[in-house]
């Protein structure tokens, strides 16, 4: 049995260029502590898959929320399920823009199932998977159809990705994972998808504490494991009071956007 603690920057020390890299991205069992890792672990023209791609405003940026954008610079091509880049108070959108038009930056557009059905392909060594979503549409270009049962499909691809970044609430030395409430969401998969899976967790116990009943993933689909550190924004205490900033702030949006349409004639 390996002990697979360690530090966010030796568990990210091999990371290469060009890797597709998988996370969950949104709320709960968000790998923000490694996200910020990898930005500064430097590795370039990165694939990310995520189910959201979401901008975060300036002023919440400046607060230490952390967005999927944090990676940009390093970012060659994003698969998303979920992608707002038309933000105008996010000065991300306009940097995306910019790539995108000279080339530089590729979106790929696919549906919260397909992004988990094509990780449990590649989890599951399948050679793929037909889907009926996006047919006759941009999402089926370049991509096998066939008739099934007088039905049309999509071939979508395996994702294995080579490196899956996911966060948990709780770890043994061993690296099996136990999750709290939603923050469960995507992990498991792209755990068992990835080749090397780094975890993020606040507490790490010895082997035999955890519960087995209450263990979700296997420590042998995780290969390495890293606490948060408690004074890190990526802590419990400053995640919620991140959330909680986020929380007023899309309040406070929906109110002024709410008083303008009233003030409408």
């Amino acid at each position: 049995m390996r002990d697979k603690v360690t530090t966010a920057t030796e568990a990210l020390a091999g990371v290469r260029d060009g890797a597709l890299v998988a996370a969950n991205f949104w709320g709960p069992g968000t790998p923000n502590y490694l996200w910020q890792a990898l930005k500064k672990q430097g590795a370039k023209d990165l694939t990310i898959y995520t189910n959201n791609y979401v901008l975060r405003a300036d002023v919440l940026k400046e607060q230490g929320v952390i967005g999927t954008a944090l990676l940009l610079p390093q970012t060659k091509k994003v698969i998303a399920a979920f992608s707002a880049i038309q933000q105008e108070d996010s000065s991300d959108s306009a940097e995306i823009a910019r790539r995108v038009e000279e080339g530089t930056l590729e979106f790929e557009s696919i549906s919260h199932g397909v992004f988990i059905e094509r990780l449990y392909a590649g989890a599951m060594g399948l050679g793929g998977v037909y889907c009926p979503i996006g047919i006759g549409t941009l999402v089926e270009e370049g991509k096998e159809k066939r008739t099934i049962n007088g039905r049309e499909y999509i071939f979508q691809e395996p994702i294995v990705p080579d490196l899956g970044l996911i966060s948990a609430d709780k770890a043994d030395r061993l690296g099996n994972l136990i999750y709290h409430g939603t923050a469960r969401a995507a992990n498991p998969i792209i755990a068992m998808a990835a080749r090397y899976t780094v975890a993020e967790v606040y507490e790490i116990v010895e082997p035999g504490e955890l519960d087995p009943d209450t263990i979700v993933t296997p420590g042998a689909f995780v290969d390495r494991i890293v606490r948060i550190p408690d004074d890190d924004p990526g802590s419990k205490k400053r995640r919620i009071e991140r959330n909680l900033i986020s929380i007023r702030y899309r309040q406070q949006k929906l109110a002024e956007a709410a008083a303008a349409q009233g003030g409408r004639t």
